[in-house]
């Protein structure tokens, strides 16, 4: 039922922010209370824009990410995990992410993708 779905955003956005640390990326979301199980809003680096780090996993990987609106714009992407969404999904779209983000040069600190299959495989959050 419901309570399982919404289980499983919070797991997925659990692995995703774990990602995004491991990278040395931020979560646009300073407050841990306010994180949310259907996306996670991330910050490029000074002097990368990211809708041109959108643009470069879509035409790499056929990979649509969110993009920064407003006052953000061009500083943020999204990354979706709700819905119809499983660990493999979740973790293609993470390897998606962290080679486009590779490929547009950010320097990134650790492998993101191993960050997020230990939070997968955490008791804490199965």
């Amino acid at each position: 039922g419901l309570p399982n779905v919404f289980a499983r955003h919070a797991r997925h956005g659990a692995a995703t922010r774990a990602a995004v640390q491991a990278w040395g990326l931020e979560v646009l979301c300073n407050n841990p209370a306010e994180y949310s199980g259907s996306l996670t809003a991330v910050l490029m680096p000074a002097g990368k824009d990211a809708d041109q780090f959108r643009t470069t996993v879509l035409e790499r990987f056929d990979m649509s990410l969110g993009t920064g609106l407003g006052k953000v714009k061009g500083k943020v992407f999204r990354i979706g995990h709700l819905g119809d969404f499983n660990d493999l999904t979740l973790m293609g779209t993470l390897c998606g992410v962290e080679m486009g983000l590779q490929l547009v040069g950010v320097n990134l600190a650790a492998p993101g993708t191993q960050a997020a299959m230990d939070t997968l495989r955490s008791p804490a959050t199965l």
